[in-house]
């Protein structure tokens, strides 16, 4: 019975998942085109897409955005969540307030701080030369792109992370935290040995989810820098867009992306397992 009732889940899983993936799988074997499948090609589009400079810098960008924005928002949303988890007045108003910027969608987000950022019309520039310190286009290169994505995600995302980690923090027992004190631990004692350590199965999962979305980034960088800056997703959609009439350089790159995707989660899975089992 138990096995009747899951089967139109199952179905809809394999039929929405597990084929694509495999057809991928499959096409990044071969020279496929819009046309055909085309010819068994080995490793050969592996081969050229390693040797691609256009996909090192896009690999190398995301790695950088991965690890820079992941870690901000992982300091300042812990900052956050324990600041909130303290009682003061308006802390429900404070609380509703962080969620904002999360509330936005990638695109409207990007849009409005391209736009704030804009060296004619953008506040952010106009304030600067009020200030005399501007020093041209605030979007003007690579370097500068890459930074002013990485803040709008981190100012975008960290709510997220806050939300997650002041769960965390909640299920937390108050005695333990008193039993502590009492026994004469401070409030950093407190927080490396009892808070930290309590929380560790929680910033897992939030570092997850967080790590697992950056690696796979595409509106952001490509309404941010109206693609100028490469991403691994935003290579894969310009590798197979249908004007090109060849899908083997995307889809050797998906099945990498894939791949990464797969082992970053499962570095996680393994150390949530290790957290379980000490």
């Amino acid at each position: 019975m138990a096995a009747v009732m899951l089967a139109p889940a199952l179905i809809v899983i394999v039929g929405v998942a597990l084929i694509p993936v495999l057809v991928t799988i499959y096409l990044s074997f071969h020279d496929a085109s819009v046309a055909s499948t085309g010819s068994f090609t080995g490793l050969a589009n592996y081969r050229a897409l390693l040797n691609d400079p256009d996909f090192t810098t896009a690999a190398r960008n995301t790695a950088v955005f991965t690890v820079v924005s992941v870690v901000l928002e992982f300091a300042l949303g812990l900052a956050s969540a324990l600041t909130l988890h303290r009682h003061f007045a308006g802390r429900g108003l404070t609380r509703a307030a962080v969620l904002v910027p999360w509330a936005f969608p990638v695109v409207v987000s990007a849009l409005m701080w391209r736009l704030m950022l804009q060296d004619q019309i953008g506040i952010v520039a106009y304030i600067a030369k009020k200030l005399d310190v501007s020093s041209g286009s605030i979007l003007s290169d690579q370097a500068s792109l890459m930074i002013a994505s990485i803040g709008v995600d981190v100012w975008k995302t960290t709510p997220f992370m806050t939300l997650l980690l002041l769960a965390g923090l909640q299920t937390i027992p108050s005695e333990v935290i008193d039993a502590a004190r009492i026994d004469g631990a401070g409030a950093v004692k407190n927080f490396w040995y009892i808070t930290m350590p309590l929380l560790r199965s929680t910033i897992l999962v939030a570092l997850l989810f967080r790590t697992l979305e950056a690696w796979s980034v595409y509106d952001l960088f490509w309404v941010m820098s109206d693609q100028q800056l490469e991403s691994l997703s935003t290579y894969v959609y310009k590798a197979v867009r249908i004007s090109e009439l060849n899908f083997a350089p995307g889809t050797a790159a998906a099945v990498l992306i894939f791949v990464s995707s797969i082992v970053i989660a499962l570095s996680f899975l393994w150390l949530m397992h290790k957290d379980a089992d000490e």
